[in-house]
């Protein structure tokens, strides 16, 4: 006879997380209900990947897309705003394979790769949706500012694969409220909403490009400095 199926609640699916920025609290609220509804449907956590998946390079097609609309005069705040929503219940979908991997334990190594390739993803396209009207409304941008942010944003996204797989990389270990707020320029909740906000006004991009791009930037090489300086001890 079969034992019976546990009885999990959200809050269960919450408390599995795994931490993150002031911006990923409502994102992680947000996982742990789709978490828990996963649950219920008897899905896995790869479904939940993949759909994250769908969104939000939909989402990032999308605007993609409206940009030649917009150029003939079409408003931006509807499309901002529905990416401001896609993005963020993508990113609670992202939250939420790992809480439901946990709190079932079925996770995997492979599921776990899925994981990170479907962020690399989405994460390109939320960069070309940003170079993209960054350059559509500041043509004077050089060509090279679109390539050095792409190149300097990953650096947000292997550093914070880093810091899962080992903490002691970490530069900062605080957890005060000061430092959290510091680490909001790292946090992607933050992050995409900010860009939303910006395609209402979508002449502001180019200062959010640049303004990311030199964080990165400053990251990487805080992070070469503190990692160098470890070995050389």
């Amino acid at each position: 006879m079969s034992s019976p199926r546990p009885r999990h609640r959200p809050a269960d699916f919450l408390a599995a997380n795994r931490g993150g920025g002031l911006a990923t609290l409502l994102d992680q609220r947000g996982g742990a209900v789709f978490a828990y509804a996963a649950w219920r449907l008897g899905l896995k956590p790869t479904h939940l990947t993949l759909l994250n998946l769908v969104i939000g390079l939909a989402a990032g097609a999308a605007v993609i897309a409206y940009i030649p609309v917009a150029r003939d005069g079409a408003p931006w705040w509807p499309v901002a705003l529905g990416a401001l929503v896609l993005w963020h219940v993508a990113y609670m979908l992202d939250c939420a394979d790992g809480q439901l991997a946990r709190v079932t334990r079925t996770g995997s190594d492979a599921g776990a790769r899925v994981d990170i390739l479907c962020d690399i993803a989405i994460q390109a396209s939320v960069v070309a949706v940003v170079a993209a009207v960054a350059h559509a409304y500041t043509p004077w941008l050089p060509a090279w500012s679109g390539a050095a942010f792409a190149a300097l944003w990953m650096t947000n996204l292997v550093t914070a694969v880093m810091a899962k797989e080992d903490a002691s990389v970490s530069m900062v270990t605080s957890t005060g409220l000061a430092v959290r707020v510091v680490k909001l320029v790292r946090d992607y909740g933050f992050i995409v909403t900010v860009i939303a906000i910006a395609l209402a006004v979508p002449e502001s991009m180019a200062a959010v490009m640049l303004f990311f791009g030199a964080v990165n930037a400053l990251f990487l090489l805080a992070s070469i400095a503190v990692n160098a300086r470890a070995t050389l001890r």
